[in-house]
């Protein structure tokens, strides 16, 4: 069960660094940032906004405890990724662009899987 804690953390760790890195950006309206949004047809005051709520959900998944909070979390990260990887494929991207949300995505899966090996381990 040890195993699945250290992996837990590791897989965490690493999917919380990648949303809290894009949120940042996003929230100061980065001009990369801003040419995202303009390539995925979005519009620039929506960055702000989706950068602060991926910093959020970044920070919650990392704080132990709150798992209600956590849940939610874990299912806004879903909706932000799900919501990027759609609008990258309706946009006229080439799949291989729509591709790559794979490997967030399989972090955030397996991250809430282990979260919740790790809540039935006994203390």
């Amino acid at each position: 069960m040890k195993k699945n804690i250290i992996l837990y953390w590791i897989i965490t760790g690493i999917f919380a660094a990648f949303m809290l890195m894009s949120g940042f950006f996003d929230a100061i309206s980065a001009p990369q940032a801003l040419q995202v949004f303009k390539d995925l047809q979005l519009p620039a005051y929506l960055s702000p906004f989706l950068g602060i709520a991926k910093l959020l959900g970044g920070i919650a998944i990392l704080v132990p405890g709150f798992p209600r909070i956590k849940e939610w979390a874990y299912a806004g990260l879903l909706f932000d990724l799900l919501g990027a990887t759609y609008c990258s494929a309706a946009s006229g991207h080439p799949a291989s662009q729509a591709a790559f949300m794979v490997i967030p995505l399989a972090f955030l899966f397996t991250s809430y899987t282990l979260y919740h090996r790790k809540s039935l381990v006994p203390r």
